[in-house]
């Protein structure tokens, strides 16, 4: 099962390839991955190649939502954990897209020391949103979003590839936000919900 995981890991991560991919080199290398990982797949379970393709085949995929995971981290300041996003160059809790064989809390771990370099463990589950339920600009996919409260473990601020900078804000003055990612009543309600662990976990 885990040399399984490793290759659907390895399938997710071609086929994001060949979202972003800008020309035919990067294409063909990305659809080589993917057709090698089915190949891997049909040994492991000793299936056809045939079966492997039909099962992977878009039009006899169920439609998911897609899952956003984001780390909520205050500082001993009452700040919150920001980072300032390439593509709009606007601010939002590090988090992004789930990557196939991590868990939601390894993810929300992974994405905020990525995108901001602070190191953190997960303390609890805070929201699960509905981003259709929130007021999000128009989007192409259907989005939950999983927000975890994390406490900080160590590391120092930076940036990364898609991220401008990162930065600790006070709730009553933050930066423009990138409300594709977060809106400013979730940031009120996270902020809330951080503070007093006596409170539900939110949904929708």
């Amino acid at each position: 099962m885990d040399y399984l995981n490793t290759i659907k890991r390895i399938k997710a991560l071609a086929e994001t390839g060949l979202v972003y991919a800008q020309n035919g080199y990067e294409i063909e290398r990305n659809q080589e991955l993917i057709d090698l990982s089915k190949e891997l797949m049909a040994a492991i379970v000793n299936q056809p190649i045939e079966t492997i393709d039909r099962f992977y085949l878009p039009p006899k995929e169920y439609p998911t939502p897609k899952v956003d995971v984001r780390g909520f981290i205050l500082n001993e300041k009452d700040e919150i954990l920001m980072a300032k996003e390439v593509m709009d160059g606007k601010w939002t809790i590090p988090g992004g897209w789930a990557d196939i064989g991590f868990t939601p809390a390894e993810i929300a771990v992974k994405e905020v020391e990525e995108e901001t370099g602070i190191k953190s463990e997960v303390v609890r589950l805070l929201a699960v949103y509905d981003k259709r339920c929130h007021n999000h600009p128009a989007s192409p996919f259907y989005v939950y979003k999983i927000v975890f409260l994390c406490r900080m473990m160590g590391g120092e601020l930076r940036g990364a590839f898609d991220i401008e900078d990162s930065g600790w804000f006070k709730l009553d003055s933050l930066p423009e936000l990138s409300e594709d990612r977060i809106v400013q009543s979730q940031m009120e309600e996270l902020f809330l919900l951080a503070k007093n662990d006596t409170l539900p976990v939110v949904f929708d």
